[in-house]
């Protein structure tokens, strides 16, 4: 902070000081916690102890900011000595095991992660074994600041987060910049969109002013409803064009792809939808001024030009007004219900229906305006051709849920029967519906498997409305009506046939078959392939985690994929949380997304928050498939590489792979899926890892927080002697708190693996930050968006 900066500080603590103190001018333990909101009182209790230098059991402003302006301003040694305090709970002078348990266990609560007893005995010795260098049975001083300065990111965030909790919010706020909208960045990476968006405006300029020209004899407000007529019959069917999925996903198929913005079709949608708005109200609006003027010198009155046919206004019996009104009314509520605070607040119902009424829209702007059909007859022909097909490809064959699992916060992993006919690509979506949940709605969801699993198809779906809630509570009942018992049989009994199949080729191949039994007392049957050693196994599962049974190897031979036969799990378990089941679906689709340029780009940077690592776990096993491929093995020795070759399916040379999740209990949804990848490249690559994967968890304190700092040394000594992540049992460790999205785009950019393409799912708040750094390091953006 800067002079100024220190003396505001000091000022807004102060103020902060006496409103919480009150008349007697000092706080007590309560009103300390009050103020620093702490989750875990250990560490508030702990900096009351050390702030109160006069053992009064309160702390006055004086005691306040000399503790503050030591964690500020002091020397690295006086921060370190601090928190060896903090550590040194009984105050001995040294910290021994027992004390380093509860600080490390008050941590984990403060960073809500779970881990069993024996894993933060595990964590704690890690921590207590490297520091205690003299083997003494007690960390010094001395030995804690050796230790710390084997870990410098800490050492330079040893600012300690207690000046953040009373630091004035305005006083991190960066100064004030240009709006990004007028930076050339935004102009250079948005270049499509803009200038599409300067063509359908100088069109509606076009359309408005010929047809204000063609009307001038009819007076002023006269010509500008027509100008407003003449944009509506254009928008009105455009607003059709731009939801033609099917065809949009032809389309990217194209070069058109190259030069409009076909992944934006959306937002361009709902452009549109505003535009058809706002062209109604002035159009209705310029109607009444005329029909105001044309009472005064005519017949009719005012109410009778507007609600009536007995003017006679119109093509069909007079009905352009009371058609007019209808239409009206009916677009204002369609764009009420289509607002983000209605789809987002759990009633996407409420949404989907009205929408529907766009037949009704369509079928009265027939009969309001005589020259409407001319617009519509083309876009019709295709919007009708598209619903047609969309229906005949939903209908045939039987789709059947044959397996549900029920994940962490309420996700509904469906795993549907896929029928041959069907072919799609990683990212693709699909609507939809399942009649024993409701009968007539569809409703969107990303594949979440991998074109190369040519037996199932997975979707995972997050509770977040009416519908996924009641498909989630369908599935929790004990006994779900809809499950046909016969059909549960025969299902049950295949698995028991085909797990009596792998025991019999356990025993003729001479390698037992490991089962283990999990927390849902559900039964795991893994099977390695014939000719393998026993010890040729996966890593055990992560602890305290019940992750569903990982994708199905997929369907190539080895000789296609020039390595051995992969090894191949087959998972059946009876539980709660787990079924089998033959229920009936419908499926339209596939439809396309932005993330079908992944294939093209060099360097793809894929960001994932919360479910929104759907699309990516088809993306990432699709891009797996295809590097075993390209995958090269020694004949002399058992060293592996995977040659950098750019072919016409796929010229990635890297991947990172980000996903940000609020708590431990996300990572389990694909964690089995997030192992296996990994264990595709246990080898080293001549040029580096093709995948990286970078896990974060939001709700874990930062490493810039000092009550984080012992707890995030143990997972690292712990992770390095394991080889092995605490938190979700995977190789690469997970890092607490937010990215810092400039320094993780940064080395990025530094890698020079070629254009750099960001794609992202998840919360729209965090896509407009990651698109502004994109901007800032020209780097091409694509949301996933519906």
């Amino acid at each position: 902070m800067s002079v100024d900066g220190d003396a505001r500080w000091l000022d807004w603590v102060t103020r902060q000081f006496e409103s919480i103190a009150g008349d007697d001018k000092e706080i007590d333990i309560d009103e300390f916690k009050t103020a620093l909101k702490v989750k875990e009182s250990f560490f508030a209790e702990r900096f009351f102890a050390l702030f109160d230098s006069d053992g009064s059991s309160t702390i006055s402003l004086d005691e306040l900011l000399k503790a503050l302006d030591l964690l500020i301003h002091g020397s690295e040694t006086d921060k370190l000595k601090f928190l060896f305090q903090v550590y040194d709970v009984d105050g001995s002078g040294s910290i021994d095991p027992d004390e380093l348990r509860t600080v490390l266990k008050s941590c984990l609560r403060e960073s809500a992660i779970s881990l069993p007893e024996e894993k933060l005995d595990d964590l704690t010795l890690a921590l207590f074994e490297s520091a205690d260098k003299d083997r003494s049975g007690a960390i010094t001083f001395e030995e804690l600041k050796a230790e710390l300065e084997n870990f410098p990111e800490v050492m330079e965030n040893l600012t300690i987060s207690a000046a953040n909790w009373l630091k004035p919010p305005d006083l991190d706020q960066k100064k004030r910049q240009a709006p990004r909208y007028l930076t050339r960045a935004y102009w250079h990476n948005n270049s499509r969109k803009l200038l599409f968006l300067c063509s359908y405006a100088c069109l509606n300029l076009l359309l408005f002013l010929g047809a204000m020209l063609q009307h001038r004899q009819g007076g002023g407000w006269y010509m500008v409803a027509k100008g407003c007529g003449q944009c509506l019959n254009f928008n009105c069917t455009f607003v059709m064009v731009l939801m033609l999925r099917r065809f949009l996903t032809w389309l990217r198929a194209t070069w058109v792809v190259r030069v409009l913005p076909l992944d934006q079709n959306i937002l361009l949608h709902q452009i549109v939808g505003y535009a058809i708005l706002g062209f109604t109200l002035v159009h209705t609006t310029a109607h009444i001024f005329n029909f105001v003027q044309l009472s005064e010198s005519r017949e009719f009155s005012l109410w009778e030009y507007l609600l009536t046919t007995r003017p006679g206004i119109g093509w069909v019996k007079g009905t352009a007004s009371v058609t007019g009104v209808v239409l009206q009314v009916v677009i204002c509520l369609m764009v009420l219900c289509s607002s983000t605070f209605v789809r987002r607040s759990g009633h996407f119902e409420i949404f989907y229906w009205s929408h529907l009424s766009y037949v009704w829209v369509w079928s009265l702007l027939m009969v309001h305006c005589a020259n409407f059909w001319k617009w519509f007859v083309v876009p019709g022909l295709l919007f009708l051709l598209e619903k047609i097909v969309g229906i005949a490809v939903s209908r045939m064959g039987g789709l059947y849920i044959v397996e549900v699992n029920l994940l962490p916060s309420k996700v509904t992993h469906l795993v549907i029967k896929r029928p041959q006919f069907f072919h799609f690509k990683p990212g693709d979506y699909v609507y939809i519906n399942i009649p024993v949940i409701a009968k007539y709605e569809w409703h969107p969801f990303t594949i979440s498997s991998a074109p190369e699993q040519s037996d199932t198809l997975w979707l995972h779906v997050r509770s977040m409305g009416q519908w996924t809630n009641r498909l989630y509570e369908y599935f929790r009942q004990p006994e779900s009506q809809a499950v046909s018992s016969k059909r549960l049989s025969t299902s049950l009994r295949k698995h028991r046939q085909l797990l009596k199949a792998q025991e019999e080729l356990f025993s003729s191949a001479g390698c037992n078959g490991a089962v283990a039994s999990t927390e849902d007392d559900s039964v795991e049957l893994m099977m390695y392939r014939q000719n393998s050693s026993c010890s040729d196994v996966a890593p055990p599962s992560t602890p305290g985690c019940g992750v569903p049974a990982g994708p199905p190897e997929d369907d190539l031979g080895p000789a296609e994929r020039g390595e051995a036969p992969p090894l191949r799990e087959v998972s059946v378990k009876f539980g709660d949380n787990h079924r089998f089941c033959n229920i009936k679906c419908y499926v339209d689709g596939p439809y396309g997304t932005p993330t079908r340029q992944i294939f093209a780009s060099e360097h793809a940077v894929l960001i994932g928050a919360g479910i929104g690592i759907t699309p990516f776990a088809s993306i990432l096993q699709s891009i797996m498939y295809r590097y075993r491929r390209r995958k090269q093995n020694c004949p002399n020795c058992k060293y592996s590489w995977c040659e950098n070759i750019k072919d016409s399916e796929m010229k990635l040379r890297k991947v990172d792979f980000i996903w940000i999740n609020r708590d431990q209990k996300s990572f389990e949804w694909f964690v089995s899926l997030l192992t296996k990848l990994e264990m595709d490249q246990a080898d080293e690559e001549p040029e580096g890892r093709f995948l990286e994967m970078h896990m974060y968890m939001t709700s874990a304190l930062s490493k810039n927080d000092m009550k984080a700092i012992g707890l995030q040394m143990a997972l690292d000594l712990l992770a390095k002697k394991e080889k092995r992540d605490s938190i979700t049992g995977l190789r690469t460790r997970t890092q607490p708190g937010r990215p810092e999205w400039a320094k993780v785009f940064q080395k990025v950019s530094e890698e020079n693996k070629g254009k750099v393409h960001v794609f992202y799912c998840g919360s729209p708040a965090l896509a407009k930050v990651i698109k502004a750094q994109c901007e800032h390091f020209s780097f091409n953006f694509y949301k996933e968006n519906f």
